[in-house]
């Protein structure tokens, strides 16, 4: 009866969302640029950092460290081995990217008093996350990820979307389930809220995106701004005990580079941890492309 209602929401959503949309944010005040070393400097000041009442698993030390590596390699960036985060994970890349002093204060603030605002976005984590942050274990390296836990844990808790309809409060192991999930609208929401960027969506978590030549409004788009593309990641990481390849995305990545030549388009992204190349055809990259969001600064 569940699954049932699951797909019930899921079309009614990709109905009313709509199939083509664009998010358009005219308040930028919190829209800055800033530079990696400025954030770095930022956090080497702080020679020590007292443990934070509201966060009684993470320890002063990996915080910092952890922040530090996220700020000197944005590109490592990971959302732990079997969990939900991914779509969280290219959001950071995004911020890391953007605003690594803003990412460096706002982290901060989130441990010193429990709370934090950013973006148009006020992050007050429940209880129960407050206490899971840095206590995840058996994610890979993510369990000597503090901040990292932190950080995604507290995303999940504060945006929804209609995959939280069955699990809306945080219990263990969520992570793993729809609690931490990320849809399509979704991701752009986010993006919106939080980085205050103008992001023009196209695409569903069903449909694919309707465009005349997929590789050249990628082309176009990602000479202008960041391109991020929502594809089903079972298909471009084939697994052997993996019997059924569902057709839905569940993936974001981040365009870096892309160019076509005899008719083989060559991708380069990044996709959680490192970048990735990967050569393909027209019709493969179409198969797994279900969004195409092209991501700008005011």
């Amino acid at each position: 009866m569940k699954l049932v209602l699951l797909v019930v929401v899921v079309f009614f959503n990709t109905i009313m969302k709509g199939y083509s949309f664009t998010l358009d944010n005219s308040i930028n005040d919190s829209n800055v640029t800033s530079t990696s070393k400025a954030a770095i400097d930022f956090i080497d000041k702080i020679k020590t950092l007292a443990p934070s009442k509201y966060w009684p698993n993470i320890k002063p030390p990996l915080f910092l460290q952890n922040i530090k590596a996220n700020l000197n390699n944005p590109v490592s960036i990971y959302a732990g081995n079997g969990t939900n985060f991914c779509g969280y994970g290219a959001l950071t890349y995004l911020l890391l990217q953007g605003d690594p002093l803003g990412y460096a204060k706002l982290m901060l603030q989130l441990y010193t008093n429990g709370h934090a605002v950013f973006g148009m976005t006020h992050f007050n984590p429940s209880i129960e996350v407050k206490n899971a942050a840095g206590a995840l274990k058996y994610k890979g390296i993510l369990d000597i990820h503090p901040a990292d836990q932190m950080w995604f844990l507290s995303l999940a808790d504060h945006f929804k979307g209609y995959l939280n309809f069955f699990n809306k409060k945080y219990d263990p192991d969520d992570e793993d389930k729809f609690w931490a999930s990320v849809n399509y609208a979704k991701f752009n929401r986010m993006i919106r809220n939080l980085l205050l960027y103008k992001v023009i969506a196209n695409g569903s978590d069903l449909i694919r995106p309707r465009v005349g030549n997929l590789y050249n409004d990628i082309y176009d788009k990602a000479k202008k701004g960041t391109v991020v593309l929502f594809i089903n990641n079972r298909i471009v990481h084939k697994k052997n005990h993996v019997k059924i390849k569902l057709g839905v995305p569940t993936h974001f990545i981040v365009v870096e580079k892309i160019s076509k030549e005899n008719n083989i388009i060559t991708l380069v992204y990044w996709d959680y941890g490192g970048k990735t190349l990967r050569q393909m055809s027209p019709a493969f990259l179409k198969r797994i492309t279900f969004g195409i969001s092209y991501c700008k600064k005011n």
